[in-house]
């Protein structure tokens, strides 16, 4: 097999690193990155340098800029921060708040394995909501959506998320199936997911 210049080799490693991008992916993506203007390369590695300074919400776990430890949403006083939305992963986050629908805050939860079983880093998280709830909510929040995707997975992934949370909630619902039923919450459109969050159940 051919051996690739060290620096490339690199390249094409860390770009296999990401999701959805196999090994002959990735040596394509290093190869048209070559082909490139430095200029645009100096831009590319300026950019992804800048994401070292991203903060994680301490409360939700999505990304902010702020000085402090919550995210936009989390420390706005207009947010109704006693009904709280469950997702997958921040494109499902994105999606439902640019619906503009939703005035509560959200929680990552990060991908459910198909195992059933929750990794421990999600177990903390999981943990970090549940005090939220108690020391904050007084034992019991207004109202948790569980904002999965209508499909097979999703309601796998709902049902065990039911199970951890149900006593946390005065009410536990799901997004309403103006969703088709195995459509994906980061492809639908504002309207469509408008309408899954005013049918919610």
């Amino acid at each position: 097999m051919m051996k690739l210049p060290e620096p490339v080799q690199k390249v094409v490693d860390a770009l296999a690193e990401l999701p959805s991008i196999g090994p002959r992916q990735a040596v394509r993506l290093a190869f048209y990155l070559i082909g490139r203007p430095k200029e645009d390369l100096r831009v590319l590695a300026q950019s992804i340098d800048a994401l070292r300074a991203i903060k994680i919400c301490e409360r939700c776990f999505f990304i902010h800029q702020n000085a402090g430890a919550l995210c936009d949403v989390c420390m706005n006083p207009a947010r109704n921060q006693r009904v709280i939305m469950v997702v997958e992963k921040e494109t499902d986050y994105l999606s439902l708040e640019n619906t503009k629908k939703f005035t509560g805050r959200y929680f990552i939860v990060g991908p459910v394995p198909k195992t059933g079983f929750l990794e421990a880093w999600q177990k903390t998280r999981l943990l970090s909501l549940k005090k939220y709830i108690a020391d904050e909510l007084g034992g019991a929040a207004d109202e948790i959506i569980l904002g999965f995707n209508p499909t097979t997975l999703g309601d796998f992934q709902a049902s065990l998320l039911l199970k951890e949370l149900a006593p946390l909630g005065k009410k536990i619902s799901r997004l309403g199936r103006g969703l088709p039923t195995g459509g994906e919450i980061e492809f639908a459109d504002d309207e469509t997911l408008g309408s899954a969050l005013d049918r919610r159940n």
